[in-house]
């Protein structure tokens, strides 16, 4: 049975958001039974895609603002969390809004850059009629959890942050610097109707505005956090150990895995074991 026949049988409130809201989905088979989509509102289209059955667990994979679908198959990702959860979870991936390898496209929102990411994360789940959902990033998916825990916190059951990425004091200009070169001229030889002053300025909101921390949330807000969180701290000037373990100290349920996890690789697997050991005890039960 494909996803959006699931969906619809499963839950008549998504029908009928379906029929009424200003929305498209195309759908075509992928590799290995993946369902693969596309969600449109607005100006906004998401390339997404759905693998396995159980309960939802929306998954946002590293490489800043390149983040792809693709990037869980490719060498820069500790392993694939789809191969790895497809089992016991209903997968949800999407392409980042505007990734230069990826088929998501929309509109720089200078004014409000993360915001616009969580609004993508969270209308693709309103699309698929999901209320309550468990989520799993890397890299920049730790920004993105600690907004989504701000923005959505009683639908999101937990969260496992891996690598994530956070605010160097001696290297603030670090995803500026990196963006400006690696992902703003790509994207506009690709749109016309954007300009590298564009890039600058939404850069400037999403990096420099708030340069500290995880650049979404405050200390605060993570202190105050009731969510449970496993993070898996890296340690490279992307991914600083100091902010995601001070993350993990503030958090009230947090966990923490083993450091490192990655190096050497025969310790992924036992990390991975703890993820899963971590959504199983959070799991609802009737999940």
């Amino acid at each position: 049975m494909d996803p959006i026949r699931r969906t619809i049988l499963t839950t008549g409130a998504a029908a009928t958001a379906m029929a009424a809201a200003p929305r498209v989905l195309a759908q075509a088979a992928g590799q290995g039974g993946t369902a693969m989509s596309v969600f449109e509102e607005g100006g906004v289209r998401i390339h997404f895609e759905e693998v396995g059955s159980g309960f939802p667990l929306l998954l946002i994979a590293g490489g800043g603002l390149n983040s792809t679908i693709s990037g869980f198959s490719g060498s820069s990702s500790p392993f694939n969390p789809i191969e790895e959860f497809k089992a016991e979870y209903r997968c949800i991936a999407s392409d980042l809004r505007n990734a230069n390898a990826g088929q998501s496209t929309g509109p720089l929102e200078i004014d409000r850059p993360w915001d616009a990411y969580s609004d993508d994360h969270l209308g693709l789940m309103d699309h698929l009629g999901i209320g309550k959902f468990m989520v799993l990033g890397f890299c920049i998916g730790g920004p993105f959890i600690w907004n989504l825990l701000r923005r959505a916190p009683d639908r999101i059951v937990a969260a496992v942050l891996a690598q994530p990425s956070g605010s160097r004091p001696e290297m603030r200009d670090l995803f500026y610097d990196n963006n400006m070169k690696g992902w703003g001229p790509e994207l506009v030889k690709r749109r016309p109707d954007i300009t590298m002053e564009m890039v600058d300025k939404f850069l400037t909101r999403m990096y420099r505005t708030n340069p500290d921390f995880v650049f979404t949330v405050t200390r605060d807000f993570v202190r105050s956090c009731q969510t449970p969180v496993l993070i898996l701290p890296d340690d490279i000037p992307a991914h600083p150990y100091t902010v995601a373990m001070e993350a993990a100290m503030l958090a009230p349920k947090a966990e923490v895995s083993m450091f490192p996890w990655k190096e050497p690789k025969e310790r992924i697997p036992l990390a991975v074991r703890q993820i899963h050991s971590f959504l199983r005890a959070h799991r609802p039960v009737s999940a």
